[in-house]
């Protein structure tokens, strides 16, 4: 059995939310997709992943095409509107088959599956720090703080669909394992280890683990869009 909570807030100093997400358990797709701050039409762009991921889905699309689809298909309506500038979104979507689960995703909002009380990051952010992370020439800690830790270097939208890098992993799903998928308002103010402890909570909901999730991210700051999912496998 597949229990999920989710939550979406504005953050504290934005005042339009342009994160979405999506979650039905009987088509057994899960994501959320953090529209672009600095570009034109955020919400569009995100909003616009959804709606053809969550339709080509149904059509039977494996996930890394659905969101390859979403690319073109934000790029194209980017054209039609003549933007100045490319709306762009990230994404992270989860798939639940039977017992297996699929994570794909596109720049910096991220997958994590927690089990047998340790929390793993499986995606790695497409993003200007990660990079600088796998060269050696920044920590982790470091990229924390770091000036331009919210550079993302492949978005939808904004990445050419010949260029685009989808990532994804797959795994067995088990009784008591939890997938959190977020957008990065939440891992900029609430680490790892703060994470890992609201999701040891098994005597807590889903839901009300993710509203504390937020909770935290606003009591952190609340500098950007935060978006949560969690699923949990019964």
């Amino acid at each position: 059995m597949i229990e999920f909570g989710h939550i979406s807030h504005v953050g504290l100093r934005r005042e339009l939310n342009e994160d979405t997400y999506y979650g039905d358990s009987e088509l057994g797709l899960w994501l959320v997709a953090d529209g672009m701050g600095g570009h034109a039409c955020g919400e569009v762009a995100s909003a616009l992943a959804r709606e053809t991921i969550v339709r080509e889905i149904r059509d039977g699309t494996p996930l890394a095409q659905a969101i390859r689809i979403a690319d073109e298909e934000i790029i194209r309506t980017s054209r039609r509107r003549n933007d100045t500038l490319p709306m762009g979104t990230t994404v992270v979507a989860a798939r639940i088959q039977g017992n297996c689960f699929e994570v794909a995703w596109v720049g910096d909002s991220r997958a994590y599956l927690w089990r047998e009380g340790q929390l793993a990051q499986l995606s790695q952010d497409h993003s200007y720090v990660q990079e600088l992370i796998a060269q050696g020439a920044l920590t982790s800690e470091q990229a924390r703080t770091h000036p331009h830790r919210n550079v993302v270097t492949q978005a939808l939208g904004v990445t050419d669909p010949n260029h685009l890098n989808v990532e994804t992993m797959t795994g067995e799903l088990r009784p008591g394992m939890q997938l959190l998928l977020c957008s990065d308002g939440l891992t900029e103010e609430v680490d790892d280890p703060s994470i890992a402890a609201t999701l040891k909570h098994d005597d807590c909901s889903a839901q009300e683990c993710v509203d504390t999730l937020i909770a935290a991210a606003l009591d952190g700051g609340g500098s950007d869009n935060v978006t949560a999912i969690l699923v949990r496998c019964h």
